[in-house]
C-alpha cells in the first residue's frame, strides 16, 4: 500500500526563501528559522505573525523549502493551507506578502486580512 504525500501547508517563493534564511543567519540568537501564525488584531480582524525560533514547539507543522525553514503554529494551519510567502520589495515598502486562498478580504493598509478556515473536503478531491 503506497502511503500518501504529506500536503506541505505553505510554500515560499525564492525571494521569501533567501529573505527567511537571511534573517536566520544575521539573527543574533541560535534562529532555526521562522514561525509563522495569525493573531486576532488589526481593521480586518487577524494579522499575520512572524517570530524568529530557536526551537520548534510541540504540535508546530516544520517546512523546508529551497533551504528555509518555517514553522507553522498549530492554531494557524487550517487558515494558512494553500498559502504561497513572498519577499516584496517596492519603492515604498519590503516585507514579507501572502497569497493565501483563505483569505476572505484584507484592509488597505494590506498588514490585515480576514480569513476563513480552508475546506479540507476540497482539498481531498
Amino acid at each position: 500500500m503506497a502511503s500518501a504525500a504529506k500536503f506541505q501547508v505553505m510554500t515560499l517563493t525564492d525571494a521569501a526563501a533567501d529573505r527567511v534564511k537571511e534573517l536566520v543567519e544575521n539573527s543574533d540568537k541560535n534562529a532555526v528559522g521562522l514561525r509563522v501564525g495569525i493573531k486576532k488584531g488589526g481593521c480586518a480582524g487577524m494579522e499575520y505573525t512572524m517570530d524568529l525560533v530557536e526551537e520548534a514547539k510541540s504540535g508546530d507543522d516544520v517546512i523546508e523549502d529551497k533551504g528555509a525553514k518555517l514553522f507553522v503554529d498549530p492554531s494557524a494551519v487550517l487558515f494558512l493551507l494553500g498559502t504561497e510567502m513572498d519577499f516584496e520589495v517596492t519603492k515604498f515598502r519590503s516585507g514579507f506578502v501572502f497569497k493565501n486562498p483563505n483569505e476572505v478580504s484584507a484592509c488597505g493598509c494590506g498588514e490585515s486580512v480576514s480569513l476563513q478556515a480552508a475546506d479540507l473536503n476540497s482539498l481531498a478531491r
